[in-house]
């Protein structure tokens, strides 16, 4: 199976050596995403929240361009940098992924890239 490396300018450009995501046959692994406004490329402003919704809609983005959906998605891994925040990121979570969500992994973490509240990153499966 031949590997194909996923971009879009819908979401942040990679700030390192790394791929937004890479589809191998059926699956797309996705980079771990933080609250980087695309246009700007700068850290979105507010808490929490503001910033969930920014890493989910960068997900999308990256899923869209590679011919995938939310729906799609079978595992997440969330790093947050404070588990008490954990009660609101899941509500804007559930927002996203609905009745079906996927697997999901969430650890806390001491630091995340630009001082963000969390990263995500996925694996999306579509016959």
């Amino acid at each position: 199976m031949a590997k194909k490396v996923v971009f879009t300018e819908k979401a942040p450009k990679p700030i390192g050596p790394y791929s937004q995501a890479i589809k191998v046959g059926p699956f797309l692994f996705g980079s771990g995403q933080i609250a980087l406004d695309p246009e700007t490329g700068e850290v979105v402003k507010g808490g929490i929240r503001e910033q969930t919704r920014r890493v989910l809609e960068n997900i999308k983005a990256v899923l869209e361009e590679a011919g995938f959906s939310l729906n799609d998605v079978v595992k997440v891994t969330v790093f947050i940098k404070d588990l008490s925040l954990f009660n609101e990121f899941n509500e804007e979570y559930g927002k996203y992924f609905g009745d079906k969500p996927p697997a999901r992994t969430t650890v806390e973490v001491a630091q995340l890239p630009k001082g963000v509240l969390l990263e995500v990153d996925f694996i999306a499966y579509k016959e």
